[in-house]
């Protein structure tokens, strides 16, 4: 019997890894038009799974569907997906907490690197105005023996740890849910956040976006940190109060931050912090590489897959639905 996959939307060229996996399991796949609320409930209406990346899967869309059984992620956190609704109605929710770890470790490295070399204002100097047109007066780090502090010591911020040791950088790490001998064992000390944002002279985000840790970053914390300290955000925009940061950067309360997502997905080019010189923004890229994507797309169809199946899953998000008493999903403990 086939089965019905709505995809509500993809940032890579094809869905076609994705939907090998979904039809050799049995399924029919429909990729949505657009990620419009309206959109998905009436393409929800029949699903039998919904797989979404970053389009809001809302308390509507998961109530209008209500053939389906399970909701599949494409990433790592699951903010845009209301679980909540989906554990109350039975449906499991899936997602791939670990495909882009070495990506997002990169990428913060490199926006660290970027920042502290000045990569872009040299490069536009001489692009702009020859060889040796800008003058050696900003601060630049020699970043043996200085300080980064990670915030959240999960598998990115652990992978961050390792390649940041290997630039000589000391390491703190506040996460308060992890022990202090896991971070010991990679070299490091745990913190808390306070004494973190003191100590560092690079503050890297690595939490997942909760009521909790929205605004994590905010006024109070910006001004606990370094005038010349660097911020790094390559997890969730709301981590961050943006207006905060506005000041703090115009107000040499810190120097510089380092951006791959903001609180809008997609800002409008009139966006304040767009107009700042002494901030790198990337656009929401720090996941991809052609290995991360593949891989990707063929394990979040694969958790769809096992579900619809019986079977269970590599990831469950809700693990409460398990007892629910009346199931959509045939997951047994």
């Amino acid at each position: 019997m086939t089965w019905k996959v709505l995809i509500t939307d993809h940032v890579w060229p094809s869905t076609d890894p994705e939907r090998a996996v979904l039809e050799a399991g049995g399924a029919s796949v429909v990729v949505a038009p657009d990620g419009e609320e309206a959109t998905l409930i009436e393409l929800a209406r029949d699903a039998d799974a919904i797989m979404t990346c970053f389009a809001q899967v809302t308390e509507n869309v998961v109530r209008a569907a209500e053939r389906c059984v399970v909701i599949g992620r494409f990433g790592v956190g699951v903010d845009n997906i209301a679980v909540n609704t989906a554990t109350e109605l039975g449906i499991a929710v899936t997602y791939v907490p670990d495909y882009c770890v070495d990506e997002v470790s990169d990428h913060v490295m490199a926006l660290l690197h970027a920042w502290n070399r000045r990569i872009a204002l040299f490069d536009r100097s001489v692009k702009e105005h020859g060889w040796g047109s800008q003058p050696l007066t900003m601060r630049m780090m020699r970043l043996r023996g200085k300080t980064i502090g990670i915030v959240g010591f999960g598998r990115i911020g652990q992978a961050v740890a390792a390649k940041a040791r290997a630039f000589g950088l000391n390491i703190l790490a506040a996460d308060p849910v992890v022990p202090a001998e896991a971070v010991e064992d990679m070299g490091g000390r745990l913190v808390d956040l306070p004494a973190l944002l003191a100590e560092s002279d690079f503050v890297s985000l690595h939490t997942p976006l909760t009521e909790a840790t929205r605004n994590l970053i905010d006024r109070e914390e910006l001004a606990m940190m370094k005038p010349d300290a660097f911020l790094i955000n390559a997890a969730r925009g709301p981590l961050v109060n943006e207006v905060a940061l506005y000041e703090a950067l115009t107000g040499n309360i810190i120097a510089g931050a380092g951006l791959d997502v903001m609180v809008d997905n997609t800002p409008s080019q009139d966006h304040p912090l767009l107009s700042l010189d002494n901030i790198i923004i990337t656009p929401h890229v720090a996941f991809f590489s052609q290995e991360s994507t593949l891989e990707l797309e063929q394990r979040a169809a694969a958790e769809v897959v096992s579900v619809i199946h019986g079977r269970m899953p590599d990831n469950l998000v809700n693990s409460d639905v398990l007892d629910h008493p009346n199931p959509r999903h045939g997951l047994k403990k």
